[in-house]
Order: C-alpha cells, then structure tokens, then sequence
C-alpha cells in the first residue's frame, strides 16, 4: 500500500520505527514522502502492518519490520518494486547481520560492491530488521 501522509500511516512508521530501531523516524519520512523520486510503501500480512520499504532509482531503503521474520518476505517485495522502475541497477545497503535480506540479495545475484563499515558509541537499533537508506541519512 502506498504511504500517504496521514495520521494513520504516519503513527504505523513511528510504531515500525519504535519497534526495529528504538527511534522516531517522523522527519524522514515526511522528508522522503515529498521527494518526488522516491516511493513509499507500507507492507502488510494480511490485515497486519508489518513494515514498510522505500524504493527510488532502483534503490531500496530505508526498510524496517516488525518482526525479524518478515524481512526476508519484505526484502524481496521491496526488490520487486525497485525493479518496475525500470532502473538499471538494483541495490540496498544490507548489514551483515542480516542474514535474511543477505540470503535474498544472493539468490537474486545481487552483489557487494561498496561495502562499508558503520559505528556506534552505543547500541543502536536491529540491524536485522531494519535496512538504511545511506549512512548519511542515519
């Protein structure tokens, strides 16, 4: 489902946010939402929100989920529709501890090709439910 910039849709990304990285995100998704390039959807198991994914050029993220078990599902949708675009070239910042989007990527051929190293002075979300945009959009 398209993300729209409502009370609705705006309380699920802060609930996803909240759950996978232990922030409010609300800037950047109003930020994201009014680039006109890129496209934000809201991802659901049945009648459940259970994630959303961003995806412009060909780039997929930010993505976060609820559960760690959905990222692969979520991953692979978000994929599917960074490749409508037409881009040619797919891609997605993955952290290695996420084996699931890791696993996806893989077997889609996807390959490294920037890989880079992110550091924190404190602990900082679930990397294996949550996919950056950049590291300068952290």
């Amino acid at each position: 489902m398209p993300i729209e910039n409502t009370a609705a849709h705006l309380s699920a990304l802060s609930e996803i946010d909240v759950g996978a990285l232990g922030v409010l995100r609300g800037k950047h998704h109003r930020f994201l939402m009014a680039d006109g390039a890129t496209r934000g959807f809201l991802l659901h198991a049945g009648d459940e929100c259970v994630g959303y994914a961003y995806v412009a050029d060909g780039h997929v993220g930010p993505l976060a989920v609820t559960q760690q078990a959905t990222l692969s599902a979520a991953f692979r949708t978000a994929v599917e529709l960074a490749a409508e675009s037409g881009a040619p070239h797919l891609s997605a910042l993955l952290p290695g501890p996420c084996d699931a989007a890791l696993a996806v990527a893989l077997a889609a051929g996807m390959r490294i090709t920037n890989p880079m190293v992110l550091m924190a002075t404190r602990d900082f979300g679930n990397w294996a439910q949550y996919l950056p945009r950049n590291p300068g959009f952290m």
